[in-house]
């Protein structure tokens, strides 16, 4: 369904067409009319009046007047509309979606979404929310009930953040990841501190959580309704450590993981980084002489050595400056 046709407006005139300015008025850009509505041909032998076109005139330009404003609600065919500049959701499950669709299935779409002209495509829209809306009517084969905005990209962002805000509609980590995508894009600090309803500090938390985590370990686990910053901010402390890093991107590889529900799956994750770690082994490395040297630290990631300055003040610099040698001996030694 093209923006022209969103409303079907049909005048009956007379044999006399109305003054070229009666219809030039008659444009509106909003509702897709980009050129005059011409008088239709006389039905009966009766003419309309010119004030009758007038009064029908005032009645379309108080429908681009609400739909400027937002307060219209229209029916648009779904595949016109494109997804928002910025996806605040990590996944939605199947069962939560089959029951939306079940629902507007049954009661029909209560609720209409959000969405702009395009600002690249002057026959498309772009939803600012209700994205399962318009998913689960588009599976229906329904035009979708909507509001449209002319809306900047900073407007949009803002409607689609406190919209799912007011509803409580999305898990921390989505909110946290949304928010980095903002800034990406290029959004304020101001811009999405409005979208997400925070303040300056909260949503600097937010941001840094996010720089913490591996971004395929986030879309992996999803959305983790259950789970809130403190379980999160555990999660992004344990895969400080490269070895259990590599575990979990290991992990979320395997066909068993993406089965589970997006709660399994964060357990999973924060179980397995969580135990995986064995406690360093401790030695004393002992010179032949008996003095005890070297204290030797070994875990999965890394080993330490830490000298005993008091024993042999000097050994730990005559080593230090020996280590390019003894790394080309080792180089040597595994090439040959």
């Amino acid at each position: 369904m093209a923006r022209k046709n969103l409303f079907e407006v049909s005048e009956t005139t007379g044999e006399h067409s109305a003054p070229d300015a009666a219809r030039t008025s008659l444009v509106r850009p909003l509702m897709g009319l980009e050129r005059p509505l011409k008088p239709g041909r006389p039905v009966g032998a009766i003419s309309q009046s010119l004030e009758n076109i007038n009064s029908r005139a005032q009645r379309a330009e108080e429908i681009e007047r609400k739909l400027s404003e937002g307060q219209a609600v229209v029916e648009l065919d779904p595949t016109l509309i494109d997804e928002s500049i910025v996806i605040d959701r990590l996944g939605v499950s199947d069962e939560a979606q089959a029951s939306l669709v079940a629902q507007i299935r049954e009661h029909g779409q209560q609720v209409p979404i959000l969405v702009r002209p395009h600002p690249q495509d002057g026959g498309r829209y772009q939803v600012a929310y209700g994205h399962r809306r318009l998913r689960a009517v588009r599976q229906l084969g329904r035009p979708v009930r909507a509001v449209v905005r002319d809306l900047t990209d900073a407007q949009l962002v803002i409607s689609q953040g406190q919209e799912n805000n007011s509803r409580s509609d999305l898990s921390y980590i989505e909110r946290c990841y949304f928010a980095v995508k903002l800034e990406t894009k290029g959004f304020s600090r101001d811009i999405i501190m409005a979208s997400l309803g925070v303040d300056k500090a909260a949503l600097s938390k937010m941001i840094a959580l996010v720089a913490r985590l591996p971004p395929e370990i986030i879309e992996a686990i999803g959305t983790a309704e259950s789970f809130g910053r403190q379980r999160w901010a555990e999660l992004a402390d344990l895969l400080e450590d490269r070895g259990k890093r590599a575990r979990a991107l290991k992990a979320i590889q395997e066909p068993e993981f993406a089965v589970r529900t997006s709660d399994e799956r964060f357990r999973a994750i924060h179980d397995l980084v969580r135990t995986s770690t064995r406690k360093p082994d401790q030695t004393v490395w002992t010179a032949a002489n008996g003095s005890r040297l070297v204290k030797i630290n070994d875990s999965e990631t890394k080993m330490t050595l830490a000298f005993d300055k008091r024993v042999e003040p000097e050994f730990a610099s005559f080593v230090r400056e020996r280590l390019q040698a003894l790394y080309d001996e080792f180089r040597q030694k595994i090439t040959d």
